[in-house]
């Protein structure tokens, strides 16, 4: 075990050593032209860093001023973009920096790039960049007293969300430290990104219509049958796993990670800690949000007996309808 974190805790040693040793004075009297001047001294990972610390700051503080703990949410889709990014097209090469612009790293930089796109405009059309707040935040915040919920937020919202999203990302930083030529496993690991997305933007697309034709359907007074009177859809991809776009989000993470078994030819790596803690993750939230869909829609529970939870599957039944 300590083998296999070793390399992850010298990249870390060597980010810190790399801030530790910037002319932060030279910084200071340049701005703003010394800013850019230090970002180009930094280690990737220093700088990446230094980002983070940014975004965990003006998520905990967001959230302290205002009562919104969204914050984190509205970066979600960006950050990795920048990350990746980051490690891709950094100009430093010294002490053992990696080459910058690799055939693997602007592949993987570009892939992301379209993920951030288009999770980035699928939460803003549901709203969220308009103040719009996560329900589970809210369910949990009626669920908890004032001072754990602080404690929460500290930790997890405002601490470990952001960190993960670092930790997703560094299967690139891998790939840069190793600079190898693209292999077959690379081929591979594009194909499958590019599914998962599709897979992801088709279940995002289905859930979107069905919401919206549900809204106005009540909007015009006009009686609901099917899936409108369940309150939740079960037609299309939804027939199959009851949540194929968590299914597709996990799928796209552990395609990215393959990128670094390319680069190293080792299955196990240090940068496999993001996307299973991702995974973790996943399985939390989908417990927590399948329980208030249960509270919420009473034929929810036998929608769980026939359809698989996250993996595709044929349905095993359908659905009763919802009888007045």
């Amino acid at each position: 075990m300590d083998q296999f974190f070793a390399p992850l805790v010298s990249e870390m040693r060597r980010a810190v050593a790399s801030i530790c040793d910037l002319n932060f004075k030279s910084f200071l009297e340049d701005f703003p032209n010394g800013l850019w001047k230090a970002v180009i001294e930094l280690d990737p990972l220093a700088v990446v860093l230094l980002v983070l610390a940014l975004v965990m700051l003006y998520a905990y503080l967001g959230s302290i001023v205002t009562g919104d703990y969204s914050f984190v949410d509205r970066q979600w889709s960006i950050v990795p973009g920048v990350y990746t990014a980051i490690f891709a097209l950094h100009p430093s090469s010294a002490n053992g920096g990696g080459d910058p612009q690799q055939a693997r790293l602007l592949l993987m930089s570009g892939l992301v790039s379209l993920w951030c796109i288009r999770m980035t405009y699928n939460f803003w059309r549901r709203g969220g960049y308009s103040g719009m707040e996560d329900y589970r935040w809210l369910e949990l915040r009626s669920r908890m007293n004032a001072v754990g919920f602080q404690v929460f937020n500290l930790l997890f919202i405002a601490s470990f969300q952001p960190i993960l999203l670092v930790l997703i990302t560094l299967p690139a930083l891998l790939s840069r430290r190793m600079n190898t030529p693209l292999t077959t496993l690379d081929y591979v690991a594009t194909g499958m990104f590019l599914f998962f997305l599709t897979l992801e933007t088709v279940a995002d697309e289905q859930q979107w219509t069905f919401q919206n034709q549900k809204q106005a359907a009540k909007a015009r007074g006009k009686p609901l049958r099917g899936d409108y009177a369940r309150g939740f859809r079960t037609t299309g991809l939804f027939r199959y796993s009851r949540h194929p776009n968590f299914f597709a989000e996990q799928c796209i993470w552990i395609s990215f990670y393959l990128f670094s078994v390319a680069a190293t030819g080792d299955w196990l790596n240090y940068s496999s800690v993001g996307v299973t803690l991702l995974m973790t993750l996943f399985q939390g939230s989908t417990t927590f949000t399948e329980t208030l869909s249960v509270r919420r829609h009473p034929l929810y529970k036998e929608y769980q007996k026939v359809t698989s939870r996250l993996i595709p599957l044929p349905a095993m039944g359908k659905v009763p309808e919802k009888r007045d």
